[in-house]
């Protein structure tokens, strides 16, 4: 059964992702908030990034860059706008 939410990033009423898809409140947040559009659309932009900042996702200062990144694209409504 799909699941509708409101997606704070498309700002309309899509498909829910099937489970968070990160730990934690920020998992829980991104579930509850992000499409599977929206979450698809970050995971092309997430490829991109680590490539060509040339991020060690075994690095967790790496990981830490890449979550920031995240948070700003997901949430940051002047960026999508």
């Amino acid at each position: 059964m799909t699941r509708k939410i409101f997606c704070c990033y498309l700002e309309t009423y899509d498909i829910g992702l099937d489970q968070p898809p990160y730990p934690g409140e920020l998992g829980k947040k991104i579930y509850k908030t992000i499409s599977k559009i929206a979450w698809k659309t970050w995971m092309s932009q997430q490829t991109k990034l680590i490539n060509e900042k040339k991020l060690n996702m075994l690095d967790i200062n790496d990981r830490k860059i890449l979550k920031h990144y995240m948070i700003q694209f997901l949430f940051n409504k002047k960026r999508h706008k």
